[in-house]
């Protein structure tokens, strides 16, 4: 067989079951009626399956951890006065 574009020799290879020409002249491929659609199947049966999609964040019936021990809690007093309780200062003034 010869070449369409170069008219020099070219040769069939058989890659799983689609058949490829070649020329070796040009180096250019050439693929008769229905192999690309092969070429395509195959490549789509051996593409690894897609990844999982990001898990969203805060992942569903995620809740929020608890303040650690000894972390200082602030409460609101009289008259919306911010008060800290805690430390030395929590032992003399009380409200």
């Amino acid at each position: 067989m010869q070449c369409p574009k170069c008219h020099a020799n070219m040769r069939t290879y058989d890659r799983m079951g689609v058949h490829i020409d070649q020329c070796d002249g040009c180096r250019g491929v050439f693929l008769d009626y229905g192999e690309l659609e092969a070429i395509t199947r195959l490549e789509t049966q051996m593409a690894a399956p897609p990844p999982p999609p990001p898990a969203a964040y805060p992942p569903p019936g995620y809740a929020q951890p608890a303040p650690a021990w000894g972390a200082p809690q602030v409460h609101y007093g009289h008259h919306g006065h911010r008060r800290k309780h805690g430390g030395l200062a929590g032992l003399f003034y009380s409200s």
